[in-house]
């Protein structure tokens, strides 16, 4: 480690060391994921591992979590070089893992699935009553809004992600590594793991924790190593280390490449939304517009309607009430094929659940919504496979994907590159109206860079862009306009110098007097 190895733990000093490695490398037969990399985690501290996708932190925490085993370096465990031989192995030394892809069994109940692989048992008999009980007592320490006897297929993401942290509870902790563990959380919900996090550092247990968002660092952090290409780079106080610092020490870049000027020529409206309801009750008699040339942001807490009244626009959610209109036409309750057939696309926030087949190839996933049409059609029943993979090919190209592998399940691409991948559906149809909906969940500085300037070449190119957002610096660096939502209803619209993080943040929270 260099000299900017020093931080806090929560003390505020130095704590004992409880799990380092050093010279870590971990090769596959076409790839080198992790070389020689030294990392150490002490007692009663949160250290952030920051990186590209692609940088080895996944590798890194799977090796530590027992998933995963290194083809050279050592791990020492409370000093004592340790080979953790499974996941199981992992837990029994009080190493727990929650991983960013959920391992979860839909049919079984949130207790079953707290203890699955550790069941609790009474005369070779499973005890559910055992098992109810302990299922309670973990959920109420961590204040988690969920009942043992739920089935976890009828939980929201949000919830089963809870149910993911909760497993990493059912035993006594030291070490616990979590991997981008509020992306599917509301800010109340990420406020109580915050909590949570407090209260097992101040027991001494040691917390690896990744996450792309910056803020977070802040938040939470106090040391953070940066990863980049597998190797290591550096390692910084988390709360006196610069954004700048960082966001060059991870990519090579500065801060200001990130977020592209934006140039607008607004041009004639091509999307007004009016009254609209939905039978969700959100949003609730909101209306907005939305012109070629430029970009418009939503902006709100998770929840506030901001999302769903782009999702009720495509045919995503029932309209109760209001009316829609795209290009001039009455398009209120039309289906999201009939949708796109008329110029509008959305794009998920969750690409695994709604956005992609991630079973499938690349090539399959960005020719799904224009099986339809040339150059991917023969005809009604017949695909063009040749044009299919000609075309495929020019936009991994032109979105980057990393590796070049059109024929490669997308489930075996990074978070980042499955992002381009779902964009890329975006380009294989004539669109007039993209509505990008929190479009850089769970992927690094450089694949945001590189998804700020396709929303600039769409805007630029003349196209309407809806920018959906939980992240306040998009709505402030990309927008020329902006609404803002509040409990279903918009509060706000702001334009130009108006958008503003005082002027956001102060309609996220009041309602302004009538």
């Amino acid at each position: 480690m260099n000299s900017d190895d020093k931080g806090r733990g929560a003390s505020g000093s130095e704590s004992a060391t409880l799990l380092s490695v050093r010279g870590l490398t971990k090769r596959y037969p076409n790839a080198l994921a992790l070389a020689d990399v030294d990392f150490d985690l002490r007692a009663g501290e949160v250290h952030v591992l920051f990186g590209e996708n692609g940088a080895g932190k996944s590798t890194l925490i799977s090796i530590l979590a027992g998933a995963n085993h290194p083809t050279a370096g050592e791990i020492l465990f409370r000093g004592e070089h340790v080979r953790l031989e499974s996941v199981h192995d992992a837990r029994r030394r009080g190493i727990s893992a929650v991983f960013q892809e959920f391992s979860l069994v839909p049919q079984m109940t949130v207790a079953e699935n707290l203890f699955l692989g550790a069941e609790l048992t009474r005369g070779g008999f499973l005890d559910k009553r055992a098992l109810r009980r302990n299922a309670e007592e973990i959920i109420a320490r961590l204040g988690f809004p969920l009942k043992p006897g739920q089935t976890v297929l009828h939980l929201t993401r949000a919830e089963q992600q809870m149910v993911e942290i909760a497993k990493a509870f059912r035993s006594n902790l030291s070490v616990l590594i979590l991997d981008e563990p509020t992306a599917s959380l509301t800010d109340r919900e990420t406020e109580q793991l915050f909590k949570l996090i407090e209260q097992v550092k101040a027991d001494g247990v040691g917390i690896i924790y990744i996450t792309h968002r910056l803020q977070e660092i802040r938040r939470i952090g106090d040391r953070i190593t940066v990863l980049r290409d597998g190797r290591y780079v550096a390692t910084k106080d988390a709360r006196t280390v610069s954004e700048g610092e960082l966001v060059n020490l991870m990519t090579g870049r500065v801060i200001s490449e990130i977020f592209p000027t934006i140039r607008t020529e607004r041009g004639p409206e091509v999307l007004r939304i009016e009254g609209l309801t939905t039978a969700r009750g959100s949003p609730v008699e909101a209306s907005i517009k939305v012109h070629a040339g430029e970009v418009v942001g939503l902006a709100g807490l998770i929840g506030s309607g901001k999302s769903e009244i782009m999702r009720a626009a495509f045919g995503l959610e029932t309209v109760t009430a209001g009316r829609i209109t795209l290009k001039g036409e009455d398009v209120t309750g039309l289906s999201p094929r009939r949708m796109m057939r008329r110029g509008m696309f959305y794009i998920p926030p969750d690409r695994r659940d709604e956005g992609l087949v991630m079973i499938r190839s690349c090539r399959e996933n960005m020719s799904l919504p224009s099986l339809d049409q040339p150059p991917f059609s023969l005809g009604r029943f017949a695909i063009n496979r040749r044009g299919e993979a000609r075309r495929a090919n020019e936009l991994a190209e032109r979105m980057n994907l990393q590796p070049r592998r059109i024929e490669r399940s997308v489930d075996h691409f990074s978070g980042g590159n499955q992002q381009k991948v779902l964009l890329a559906k975006s380009l294989t149809r004539a669109v007039d109206v993209y509505a990008f909906d929190e479009p850089t969940v769970g992927v690094d500085v450089a694949t945001r860079a590189s998804i700020y300037g396709f929303i600039r070449d769409l805007c630029e190119a003349g196209a309407a862009v809806v920018l959906i957002s939980s992240d306040l610096p998009e709505i402030l660096h990309l927008t020329h306009r902006a609404y803002v939502f509040y409990r279903g209803r918009v509060q706000a619209e702001l334009a130009g110098d108006e958008i503003t993080e005082e002027n956001l943040l102060r309609h996220f929270f009041e309602r302004e007097a009538a």
